[in-house]
């Protein structure tokens, strides 16, 4: 309930919790607990009916608490105050962001089935699509940002599309897909007793800058370790949406045991109250750092949303959906791989590490770390070259930054 139409990032504190409900705690205590004990037995049966679907709750009633594979109040207020951000019905937590991914594409995908996907992903997200479902008789097709709705009708002509699965802005190019598109393609493939939702992995923009549920999205993707969690100190993902296709991944999660503890819960909760503030800084460091890369002589290109030309459609994508260039920065160093490597090798202050979305400044080389694993066709044909650099940008001082980029260009 929010009478007042606080804005999210001031729930963030209290949303969905009451002092007096642990001893006046101003923040939420751990819950390390595995069960939890019924009143009576007529209570445990009630509240077993409404976990497993057996029937609807009553006005105001709520979920009771069971076991911790089912429900902990630290996982319920945190997702709770997660669809805050993203104004969606219902919230599910996980160990990973992988876990997350997987189980979405598990629950809405069966055996002779295609899903179509955005090129690139992550490559975690690449190899569970083109190695793990093709051995369950489930296969991928790949569009690009730049193709038309019937190019893409006619890619996927003859075959059964059952999930569109998006990823934008992508990683590590930044191309922004239009979601509207996405939705279009879906309810081309959907039908009276068949309906397509298309699922986006927004974690490139965290809940701050982009809400794909506003542009036609059935279901958001997070890699909570990232912007959500911010501290390079967790591993989380989450899922959010409408409440009936929530209502099938929170089943398939009951039974893959595959939601986040309390401990994880508490520490993204604690993440939530500066995720605001945090990303903002990050933002206006980033901005700052890709305007010295695009004009600095050893820089062939700059992969960043902030210096898209006016009119072009990619421009367009981002004014529709977008609040915020992001913090993501990626840049083809004149060279290869040499090049490259000697780079990442000179920075001091920036961290040569995979992930993002961290306090911390992070660099790494997407085509042999976090993309090895695609195809070198994909890989080409997308440009995630052995010249790509990738920067998640921090919160240090953007001086500092670009003077650790300066010294390291130096050297090249």
């Amino acid at each position: 309930m929010n009478p007042k139409n606080f804005h999210p990032e001031s729930l963030m504190m209290s949303h969905g919790y009451k002092p007096e409900w642990s001893e006046g705690a101003i923040k939420c205590p751990i819950f390390q607990t595995s069960t939890f004990v019924f009143k009576n037995a007529q209570e445990g049966k009630e509240f077993f009916e409404l976990a497993y679907g057996k029937r609807e709750k009553s006005p105001g009633e709520q979920p009771g608490l069971i076991y911790s594979r089912l429900n902990n109040p630290d996982l319920q207020i945190l997702e709770e105050r997660l669809c805050l951000w993203d104004q969606a019905d219902e919230c599910a937590v996980f160990e990973s962001g992988m876990s997350a991914i997987s189980t979405v594409l598990l629950e809405f995908l069966r055996p002779g089935d295609y899903l179509l996907y955005s090129m690139p992903v992550y490559g975690g997200t690449d190899h569970f699509i083109n190695k793990v479902l093709p051995q369950y008789g489930i296969n991928g097709i790949g569009f690009s940002a730049d193709e038309t709705f019937e190019e893409i009708l006619e890619k996927t002509k003859g075959h059964s599309i059952k999930l569109v699965y998006v990823e934008t802005p992508a990683n590590p190019t930044n191309a922004l897909f239009d979601l509207e598109l996405c939705r279009k393609i879906a309810d081309h493939f959907s039908s009276e007793n068949s309906y397509v939702p298309v699922a986006v992995d927004n974690t490139y923009m965290g809940p701050l800058w982009q809400h794909p549920l506003l542009h036609g999205a059935d279901l958001v993707v997070y890699s909570a370790t990232k912007y959500i969690g911010g501290h390079s100190d967790l591993i989380a993902g989450a899922v959010l949406g409408k409440k009936e296709l929530m209502q099938r991944v929170r089943t398939l999660r009951t039974f893959l045991g595959n939601m986040a503890g309390p401990w994880t819960g508490w520490l993204l909760m604690r993440s939530l109250e500066t995720l605001k503030v945090r990303m903002t800084q990050q933002a206006l460091n980033a901005e700052k750092v890709a305007d010295y890369l695009a004009a600095h002589p050893k820089v062939d290109k700059v992969y960043y949303l902030g210096h898209l030309a006016e009119g072009t459609n990619q421009y367009k994508i981002f004014k529709k959906q977008l609040s915020c260039a992001g913090a993501m920065v990626s840049f083809d160093i004149k060279g290869g791989e040499k090049e490259a490597f000697k780079f990442l090798d000179s920075l001091k202050l920036f961290h040569l590490a995979v992930s993002l979305g961290s306090t911390e400044s992070l660099a790494e080389h997407p085509a042999t770390m976090t993309h090895s694993d695609v195809s070198d066709s994909d890989r080409q044909k997308l440009g995630i070259s052995e010249k790509l650099v990738r920067l998640s940008i921090g919160v240090e001082h953007a001086d500092d930054l670009i003077w650790d980029i300066k010294q390291a260009l130096d050297l090249v």
